[in-house]
């Protein structure tokens, strides 16, 4: 059989239909799983400050280059944890136990964060606290490993006796802003990592 230079993914449709500032990617508290569970993009949920754009861009990258990629939307995406010294006027960030299971499926997370550096970092804490995956994260703050390394986040590679998460950060792309087309050179960075990281 000869082949068109296409392999087709299969995506299982959200549970419900897409809407706000998302540009109609999804709501909070939705998944589109594909059919093998490789990659998982966690994005924090639309709204004004959580346009989930890049999310969409940085999952249709990866599919074409035959990376099995799914999309959660988390239900309480927006705001900081409970224990994050600067707090936002939004709600609190939090994790759900069917979040949690349905991530903790996956090979490899991509954590997509914002523009706060305090937020970014404590975010992925609560996260890789409750779920034990590699993960890379992609925000627009200019933050590296040993940031996150600071906060009690576990590192690949390094050993330490104050990491508080039983996930860890393989690796971090920074510069990809909310809202905004994602380049195609962050776009190649993405699929770069990934492909060095899934195991």
């Amino acid at each position: 059989m000869k082949r068109l230079g296409r392999d087709p993914i299969l995506v299982e449709c959200r549970e419900s239909m897409g809407l706000g500032m998302g540009g109609g990617l999804a709501q909070r508290n939705t998944i589109s799983e594909c059919g093998k569970r490789e990659v998982i993009a966690i994005a924090m949920g639309p709204g004004k400050r959580h346009i989930t754009k890049p999310v969409c861009e940085i999952t249709t990258a990866l599919r074409q280059e035959g990376i099995q990629t799914s999309v959660i939307v988390l239900n309480a995406g927006s705001g900081v944890p409970q224990d994050c010294p600067s707090q936002s006027l939004g709600g609190l960030f939090g994790l759900e136990n069917l979040e949690i299971e349905r991530i903790s499926r996956y090979k490899l997370a991509i954590i997509h964060l914002g523009s706060i550096r305090t937020h970014i970092l404590y975010k992925a804490r609560l996260i890789l606290r409750n779920v034990n995956i590699p993960a890379i994260i992609v925000c627009q703050c200019p933050v590296n490993l040993s940031d996150f390394a600071s906060v009690g986040i576990k590192i690949k590679g390094r050993t330490s006796k104050d990491a508080k998460t039983i996930g860890e950060i393989v690796d971090v792309v920074t510069g990809v802003i909310r809202g905004i087309s994602c380049p195609k050179s962050k776009l190649d960075e993405i699929i770069t990592k990934v492909n060095e990281n899934l195991i």
